[in-house]
């Protein structure tokens, strides 16, 4: 063993990841309410076992109503999204319209899918188009792209999946969603440790976009532990 492998064993690093690769370890979820969906994520970014960022932002905006929630690799989801972001603005241009979610999904599906060795980045792709009104896709680490009911991804997934399962129905208002979305995701950051920060959710529907924010001492599940 290297210098550096033992130098990555000791801080946590030799879990996949490229030495010096900042992961966003993480907990993301999409849920449709009633006319839109709604997007939330952590805001904790590591490498290995060190925080790089407590307030980093995963839900990124590649078209006026879409939205993708990153988790994975920081640097390869944010260069993942800056592509998409600039295919579907030519979209915009060349058409005279929006895209839809199933674009921009099938999108990011085909460069995660081609680049499948060279990548670690499973994404969330959710909003609103006239056309399907509110949807919600996850495109996994392989490259798959599933349309889901709502989605969730992340190290912190596995702690919410019976909570979603059990609080989630279709139909729920904008306000409704908001708060099991904030539910699930203080649930998952008390128990992930890649999980952390604050919460931000964006409300997406024929409206427009709606974000909000919630700092880690006014969780829904508690205050945040000291060290965020």
């Amino acid at each position: 063993m290297t210098d550096l492998q033992i130098l990555n064993e000791i801080n946590g690093i030799a879990s996949g990841l490229k030495p010096g690769e900042v992961s966003t370890g993480t907990t993301i979820l999409a849920l449709p309410y009633e006319g839109g969906v709604l997007v939330c994520a952590d805001s904790r970014t590591s490498t290995g076992t060190y925080v790089a960022n407590r307030v980093s932002d995963k839900l990124v905006q590649i078209s006026e109503q879409i939205y993708v929630c990153r988790s994975g690799s920081a640097a390869d989801t944010q260069t993942l999204t800056d592509y998409v972001h600039y295919y579907l603005n030519q979209v915009s241009l060349d058409t005279g319209r929006q895209p839809t979610v199933k674009t921009a999904a099938h999108l990011m599906r085909r460069l995660i899918y081609n680049n499948k060795d060279r990548l670690m980045a499973g994404v969330i792709v959710a909003g609103w188009d006239p056309i399907d009104g509110g949807s919600v896709y996850t495109v996994t680490l392989g490259g798959s792209c599933l349309k889901l009911p709502f989605a969730t991804g992340g190290s912190g997934s596995i702690f919410i999946m019976g909570l979603l399962d059990n609080e989630f129905r279709l139909g729920m208002s904008k306000d409704e969603t908001r708060a099991l979305a904030k539910k699930a995701c203080s649930h998952a950051m008390a128990r992930d440790g890649s999980s952390g920060g604050v919460i931000r959710t964006v409300a997406i529907d024929a409206g427009g976009v709606d974000r909000d924010y919630t700092p880690g001492n006014e969780l829904p599940f508690g205050p945040a532990p000291a060290w965020d």
